[in-house]
């Protein structure tokens, strides 16, 4: 079904405006996004450390009309456990801040330096650190949000189903208010080639499936993937997203028609969010009210 929302002109307009600033720049088209990204609307508090290290550093984005113990979303980006970085993913807290939710983007250790489950160690020590700081910043650490793209939400989603790691700083996922993946890894054995043999150690290996861990205690998830994803399969959110549904956890499921992998999250960005509901259906679930986000997608 084709999006009632979107609108050709205004289509064609930006993205020409997107790869002439592109050109001309010699920027990355994140690093456009975020300067094309409305950024009066709130405050941001960067590079603070959430453990030892270079990238253990985390930023913080406090909306300027946010309410008193406002809801939270730590972002977790992608970039194939090998790549990223957290400045280069403010536009969505651009986004979500319009909406009165204080964001976190923190980075977290990379291949090679490290492999599992240390990025996702790093992650944990991130969230426990958001947690507390909660009442720093004014949010109400009952309203924590997981969420994460790709890699990103590979790692968000064993925080939210392996209660070891959280466990570990005094936390459990029952206690998240619900965790987003956007067109995350969650099932993605066997790894035949290629540098993920390194990442995810054979003797590990099976622990790195966020799908393994599932359990009723889970917390309520969205579930985000573009049905033309070419660099993580869509049967990953769809397999987890039954998994879920048979322990009867709340599950929200969202597939675009005619979306890939990186349109999923460039429709975070507000003067992008025209060519996905992207960001829609994230402020939707966050508020609990999922029923009235915009539907010219699929549901399963």
């Amino acid at each position: 079904m084709e999006n009632p929302g979107f609108q050709p002109r205004r289509f064609t307009g930006l993205i020409a405006i997107f790869v002439v600033s592109v050109a001309l720049t010699g920027c990355s088209p994140l690093t456009v996004i975020n300067v094309l990204s409305p950024s009066r609307h709130y405050a941001k508090t960067p590079d603070l450390s959430y453990a030892d290290g270079a990238r253990r550093k985390i930023d913080v984005y406090h909306p300027l009309a946010a309410q008193p113990r406002a809801p939270l979303v730590v972002y977790l980006y992608g970039g194939g456990w090998n790549g990223g970085s957290r400045e280069k993913y403010e536009f969505v807290a651009a986004s979500l801040t319009r909406a009165g939710i204080v964001v976190m983007v923190p980075d977290y250790r990379l291949y090679p330096e490290v492999t599992f489950p240390d990025f996702v160690e790093d992650a944990a020590k991130a969230v426990a650190w958001a947690v507390s700081n909660a009442e720093r910043f004014g949010v109400d650490p009952e309203q924590l949000y997981l969420m994460g793209h790709s890699a990103g939400a590979h790692i968000a989603g064993l925080l939210a189903l392996d209660e070891r790691y959280l466990a570990g700083y005094g936390h459990v996922p029952k206690r998240l208010a619900g965790f987003i993946g956007l067109s995350g890894a969650y099932d993605f054995l066997p790894i035949e080639s290629g540098y993920l043999l390194e990442v995810f150690p054979e003797p590990v290996r099976n622990e790195s499936q966020p799908i393994n861990f599932v359990t009723a205690r889970a917390p309520r998830t969205l579930l985000i993937h573009g049905a033309d994803d070419g660099v993580v399969a869509v049967g990953n959110s769809l397999r987890l997203a039954d998994k879920l549904r048979d322990n009867g956890v709340p599950v929200t499921l969202r597939i675009y028609e005619g979306v890939g992998h990186a349109r999923v999250v460039a429709a975070l960005a507000p003067p992008l969010d025209f060519i996905a509901t992207t960001l829609d259906d994230c402020i939707a679930f966050i508020s609990g009210e999922e029923h009235l986000a915009r539907a010219w997608m699929w549901h399963q």
